[in-house]
């Protein structure tokens, strides 16, 4: 990482003339973006506020694992330039974001968390990230992931205490919108790797439906589960960053043409009819620690009439198991080549997952893709009578420890079933970290989702 130096950058009062106690990297995407477009605030000092924020806790977090100061300084003027010239803008014109680091990005290494592939520097970007400089974004750096996205933890620290795991893949992105550095990150979950960390570092996280957005140029693991996603301090903010992201690409098979949802339309309507909730512990409750337990039982007191406990039929059992055979197959098939070639440099978890998905058998895998349309339709019933699923996002709190990135056993059956889920910050444990709730909807259906998490936010802030 190229240390963010910003004794050699302007600094944020020279450059707009604002008093330096103003916290401009601590504004929602949405505020800074309605700051910028009033001509309130440049994106020069928002920019050096976030470079500031980064110099001061990236020692103790260690969330960016290559970052250029100068250059997103650069990109920020230009972005300024543009808007006075009153050159066409996009709608997250001027804003930065975090990239994952295994998001090809042109001009920045993309390393995907392993030595094996140090120094590499791909030469364009992937489509999501050409997607956000479309929208204007201005593209930071890149944040740490996990080894090759799965379960190997990065450097990446908890922002609310250094001696807790802040989750992963997406270690780096969650934690870095948790601290302030970016307001917007791009994360990817294969299993439960965008809902986890989010819970933990007590920001908000979603997961779209599987196939809404492209995942050309992201390390593959598993065409099945794959899935890109993104953070942000509020859901509107979610619903900004995302949908500029959802635009048609033929470069990735699991996307259909169609029109972009309208998430940010829609994130802020007010319900048409006050939405009706699925409480949903499924097979997995018994490991949910005790204060996510008592968590959810205040929230669903405080919800009344509003939620109703359902339990998933028994087939929905089986998920996490079907999860782990379509998961490890496919991290063996994708990873052939570094284990071929590098096996000796690969952690002693990813070689077990390898190997165990090298044994599968073909007729077992394509039973556990069988099940995903099977589960769905059971899902298809629910969701017509219920406008979303409130299930927990993570066991607990982040456990205290750096050698794992915690469980994401309450996450493996909704992304087994490409639904949309998020995670919201809204509960927190007896040691004072966050433990996020995660909101699953209707395959598909990711504006009422976000519609419907936006209203449960503002109403439990109003009860809780």
């Amino acid at each position: 990482m190229q240390a963010p130096a910003t004794d050699t950058t302007p600094n944020m009062t020279a450059a707009r003339g604002e008093s330096s106690e103003m916290s401009l990297c601590d504004l929602s995407a949405n505020a800074a973006a309605a700051k910028l477009a009033a001509g309130e605030i440049t994106s020069e000092a928002l920019v050096i506020a976030c470079l500031e924020r980064i110099a001061a806790r990236e020692d103790a977090v260690q969330a960016w694992t290559y970052l250029e100061p100068e250059y997103a300084y650069q990109q920020a003027k230009a972005a300024d330039a543009a808007r006075e010239a009153g050159a066409p803008i996009g709608p997250l014109h001027g804003l930065p974001v975090g990239v994952k680091d295994i998001f090809d990005t042109e001009g920045m290494p993309t390393e995907n968390g392993s030595a094996l592939h140090a120094g590499r520097k791909p030469r364009s970007d992937a489509t999501a990230v050409a997607l956000l400089r479309q929208a204007g974004a201005i593209v930071m750096g890149k944040t740490v992931t996990t080894e090759f996205a799965l379960y190997a933890p990065g450097k990446t620290a908890n922002p609310h205490d250094p001696e807790r795991t802040p989750g992963g893949s997406s270690s780096g992105s969650a934690a870095a919108v948790a601290t302030g550095m970016v307001p917007l990150a791009l994360g990817t979950q294969t299993n439960g790797s965008v809902i986890r960390p989010a819970s933990f570092c007590g920001v908000f996280g979603y997961k779209p439906t599987h196939g809404l957005i492209s995942r050309r140029g992201v390390l593959p693991l598993s065409r099945p589960l794959d899935t890109v996603g993104v953070f942000a301090r509020t859901v509107p903010d979610l619903a900004l960053a995302a949908e500029p992201l959802m635009a048609y690409d033929d470069g990735d098979p699991d996307m259909r043409p169609s029109a972009r949802p309208p998430l940010v339309a829609t994130a802020t309507t007010p319900p048409p009819v006050t939405p009706r909730l699925a409480f949903v512990k499924t097979a997995v409750w018994d490991q949910a620690d005790v204060d996510t337990q008592e968590g959810f039982a205040e929230l669903v007191a405080a919800l009344g009439d509003h939620i109703e406990e359902v339990p998933l039929p028994e087939l929905f059992d089986g998920a996490v198991g079907w999860h782990r055979s379509i998961m490890y197959p496919d991290v063996a098939k994708s990873l052939a080549p570094e284990y071929a070639n590098g096996k000796d440099r690969l952690s002693g978890a990813l070689r077990e997952i390898i190997e165990e998905g090298g044994r599968c058998l073909a007729v077992d895998y394509n039973r556990a893709v069988d099940w995903i349309t099977v589960l769905n339709t059971g899902l298809d019933e629910l969701f017509q009578e219920f406008d979303a699923v409130i299930t927990p996002a993570a066991p607990g709190e982040a456990p205290i420890g750096l050698d794992s990135t915690g469980s994401p056993i309450f996450c493996s059956l909704w992304t087994l079933c490409g639904t949309p889920a998020l995670s919201a910050p809204l509960l927190q444990g007896g040691n004072g970290m966050p433990i996020g709730v995660q909101i699953v909807g209707p395959r598909g259906d990711d504006a009422r989702l976000l519609r419907t998490a936006n209203w449960l936010v503002e109403r439990l802030a109003k009860v809780l």
